[in-house]
């Protein structure tokens, strides 16, 4: 399919669907193995469509999956184990002065000049029309005081382009470099679903196509009482749902046709990246060069972790695997260990961008695959058994999610390649004012950046004037050296733009 598509969440509202009898006891029949019948407690209060909408949910629930993931909610991995027993994983490191030629074993350090092949095969591929765009973008910006997608986050530190620009922007530039345009799926969820559609819509998707963008919203889980594993109700006639994370991306994929549109367009890699990093090198032809060149189905961008305690994915290799360990599942002494070098053993934090290959999407959505679900107790408004709003002060609840990174273990040759963070890593994550991932903080490192490039390109900017480049006028330093005239002072904050 291709354009936007409308969520499969929609109610049933339809004159048709009013008029069709929903059986109460059919449907009690369906809850009662499970335990789950409180689920049309407040029936008899609901009006023929209310009814019918809280069928389609409740059939479109797996009673038996939410059960055994209730049921194993204290089972876990002992991390702790597995970490004593991680490696660094296979990856290609940047080369820097002080650097010893091979930090662990399963690394190797290029030149600048040894990336030539990398890069080449990278743009052939992009020239060829091989690389699509998998962009999530399903979260609010509620941590930010923005109660909107947070795609729509004005973030340009001169201009005021939100995310959504930014980035759009820099799928449309390298389309354009290479000369096809390149496809983008965007999974939204279902808060931020219409409202994307709308956004993107009256600017004009900044520049893409409409054909060559497929917006589509990722599933759902029920919410359930932590204690009981009960389901918790949102409304009389709603349940209380929660998006499945970005893991059921394959499966969204599948359900939207957007795998079939893949297909048909002949695309074979997935450029993955989130919604909050306006600095990600959107398909990096070098990146992607490494990832074809090592037969790999997965390949992941990472930054050297400052400390041991760095609040960062670890990705590591454990007996010849490779995988992610979060942060908070990092025992402190595993966490420490260092290399004969004095370099962090587990270096190497992940920063949510990955080439994924469109043959191990479709393994992993085909039915007979499923990532694991992660499980988080939250705090979760619901309905209690009088139909009184509940806010907890306290986790009342759990919710299941799944996560992307988890293909790693199922990828063929997955691999690491490491780039530098303050050229693309930038992730706007906190409140206004914090330390760090704010959108002061990302500003600054955006502005820093563009300056630098700049300098490279041969201008004079003067110290502590805030300066922006627009991806449609250049994506990097050398495309930048070709468009500004020799001699450029800059004096005043500027938006370098077509």
């Amino acid at each position: 399919m291709s354009g936007p598509s409308k969520s499969h969440e929609q109610d049933v509202s339809s004159p048709r669907d009013a008029a069709l009898a929903v059986s109460r006891e059919e449907l009690l029949a369906a809850l009662r193995p499970f335990g789950q019948e409180h689920l049309l407690a407040f029936w008899d209060l609901l009006a023929p469509v209310e009814r019918n909408a809280l069928a389609k949910q409740i059939r479109g629930v797996d009673f038996a999956r939410v059960g055994r993931l209730f049921q194993a909610r204290h089972a876990q991995h002992d991390w702790a184990a597995l970490a004593r027993r991680a490696e660094g994983p296979p990856a290609v490191r940047l080369s820097r002065a002080g650097r010893p030629a091979s930090p662990s074993a399963s690394a190797e350090t290029l030149s600048q000049r040894e990336r030539g092949l990398p890069r080449q095969r990278g743009e052939q591929a992009l020239a060829a029309g091989r690389v699509g765009v998998a962009l999530v973008a399903g979260g609010q910006g509620t941590r930010l005081g923005f109660e909107h997608p947070k795609g729509m986050y004005a973030i340009g530190p001169v201009s005021n382009a939100t995310l959504f620009q930014v980035l759009l922007e820099k799928i449309a530039a390298v389309g354009s470099r290479y000369g096809a345009p390149i496809a983008l799926y965007l999974m939204t969820s279902p808060a931020t679903h219409e409202e994307s559609i709308a956004f993107l819509d009256a600017h004009d998707r900044f520049g893409l196509a409409r054909d060559d963008v497929t917006i589509f919203c990722q599933g759902t889980m029920p919410v359930v009482d932590a204690d009981n594993g009960r389901i918790l109700l949102d409304a009389p006639g709603e349940l209380l749902l929660s998006p499945d994370g970005h893991g059921g991306m394959p499966a969204a994929l599948r359900a939207s046709g957007a795998l079939e549109d893949m297909r048909r367009r002949g695309i074979e890699q997935l450029f993955y990246m989130q919604v909050d990093n306006p600095l990600v090198g959107v398909c990096d032809a070098e990146f992607i060069g490494h990832h074809l060149l090592a037969g790999s189905e997965l390949s992941t961008q990472v930054v050297a972790k400052h400390g041991p305690l760095d609040r960062m994915g670890n990705v590591v290799s454990i007996d010849g695997q490779v995988q992610i360990i979060e942060y908070s599942d990092l025992p402190d002494d595993a966490a420490r260990q260092r290399l004969p070098d004095g370099s962090l053993k587990l270096w190497a934090g992940s920063i949510a961008v990955h080439v994924i290959d469109v043959s191990l999407v479709e393994r992993m959505s085909d039915g007979q695959h499923e990532l694991p679900f992660h499980l988080a107790r939250k705090k979760a408004p619901h309905l209690d058994s009088g139909g009184r709003r509940v806010e907890p002060s306290e986790p009342n609840a759990i919710k299941f999610e799944q996560f992307i990174f988890d293909l790693l273990p199922f990828a063929r040759q997955a691999i690491v390649v490491e780039v530098d963070e303050a050229q693309a890593f930038a992730p706007l994550k906190n409140e206004p004012g914090s330390e760090r991932d704010s959108p002061e903080s990302v500003r600054a490192q955006m502005a820093a950046l563009h300056a630098a490039w700049l300098r490279q390109a041969g201008a004079e900017v003067a110290p502590g004037i805030v300066v922006e480049i627009s991806p449609l006028f250049a994506l990097d330093a050398a495309e930048l050296a070709v468009k500004i005239p020799p001699g450029l002072k800059v004096t005043e904050p500027t938006y370098f733009h077509e």
